[in-house]
């Protein structure tokens, strides 16, 4: 398909700067596929669409504080992003401007905090120079614990304030995270999460709603743009997951009993839909995950997906497309917009089911 083919216009205005308060009075647009019907409601109201035996299954992840600020022994100031970091220590960084710097060099950051040691320019799979560098993080203390107490929440592009001289506040501190957040590692928040309280989880579980976890480290590949025009010649990103015995085991419970397993976010799609086999069976596991999912896709664990509004020829409107049909999709956009829904990261969601 083409890239082209999954474009819409968004006015500015429906961009969603902050969060709702509560979490979960965000709104929800259900819909339903088999009789093409939709309701207009709140998160909350979950409770009255989720039924006793349906399974939850969101994604854990943690967002780092991966956002630092310094600067070079010359003076100037320099922007670190923290992708990932290797077994032996190393961190893996976007760093702006990257092509001005040279192996051995040091960046104090966040007022003398942390210290970065250059190592060298991360490589591209056909050799060239990538974007990011490795490097060391050098503090009194662990440097896990120092980036999570120093650094700042690495936003979208689109929300404005993460840029300059602000570029987080408390309450993105808090609600760019969501409430069951175990697992650090991300870089961007697992968004259709972000609208779960926890007393609305409690409401869902004496509802008979299951709830069940798997772990997908968001990257940087979330906001990248595609740079092909048919889809099949898009590389989709890697990122890590894990699949735990006791996810599996409920996923498998639920279905035999007849209960809908509810995806909360593409990002537990994708780890669901990669750990399956053709009879939708999970084997549990870690690893990485370059699953690219457009329409034709076929969809063997989820049944429903709970979901935000998403960019413009993104790859996670191409998955909600692969799974709900993308006239279906772009027709329920442009409702959306008509009836003033807010989109993107703090935006409202989506319920697709059966």
């Amino acid at each position: 398909m083409k890239v082209s083919d999954f474009d819409y216009e968004l006015p500015p205005e429906r961009i969603a700067a902050h969060p709702a308060e509560p979490r979960d009075a965000a709104r929800l647009l259900v819909h339903r596929r088999g009789a093409d019907t939709s309701e207009h409601r709140r998160v909350r109201e979950l409770t009255e669409v989720l039924e006793p035996g349906d399974l939850l299954v969101v994604n854990d992840t943690r967002v780092r504080s991966a956002r630092l600020l310094g600067r070079r022994a010359s003076g100037g100031a320099v922007e670190l992003l923290l992708v990932d970091r290797d077994a032996a220590g190393r961190w893996r960084s976007l760093v702006k401007p990257a092509g001005r710097l040279r192996p051995g060099e040091r960046l104090e950051l966040e007022g003398g905090a942390l210290v970065a040691r250059l190592l060298e320019r991360a490589r591209t799979a056909d050799g060239g120079l990538a974007p990011e560098w490795w490097l060391e993080l050098e503090g009194d203390g662990d440097p896990e614990q120092l980036v999570e107490r120093h650094g700042h929440m690495p936003l979208p592009p689109y929300i404005l304030r993460a840029r300059g001289s602000q570029p987080d506040s408390p309450e993105d501190r808090e609600r760019y995270q969501t409430v069951y957040a175990r697992e650090p590692g991300a870089v961007a928040a697992p968004t259709a999460g972000l609208h779960f309280t926890p007393e609305l989880l409690a409401a869902l579980e004496a509802r008979g709603v299951a709830r069940a976890s798997v772990t997908l480290h968001v990257g940087l590949g979330t906001f990248q743009a595609l740079a092909v025009e048919d889809t099949d010649a898009h590389r989709m990103h890697s990122e890590r997951y894990e699949l735990s015995p006791e996810t599996a085991r409920a996923v498998a419970q639920t279905r035999a009993r007849g209960g809908r397993v509810v995806a909360v976010g593409t990002t537990s799609v994708r780890v669901l839909e990669s750990c399956a086999d053709d009879e939708g069976r999970l084997r549990p596991g870690r690893g990485d995950t370059a699953l690219f999912l457009v329409p034709g896709a076929r969809f063997r664990v989820v049944d429903a997906l709970l979901t935000n509004f998403h960019l413009p020829k993104s790859t996670l409107l191409m998955l909600v497309s692969a799974f709900a049909g993308r006239e279906r999709v772009l027709r329920l956009y442009a409702e959306a917009i008509l009836r003033g829904y807010r989109f993107y990261s703090y935006g409202d969601a989506q319920l697709y089911l059966p």
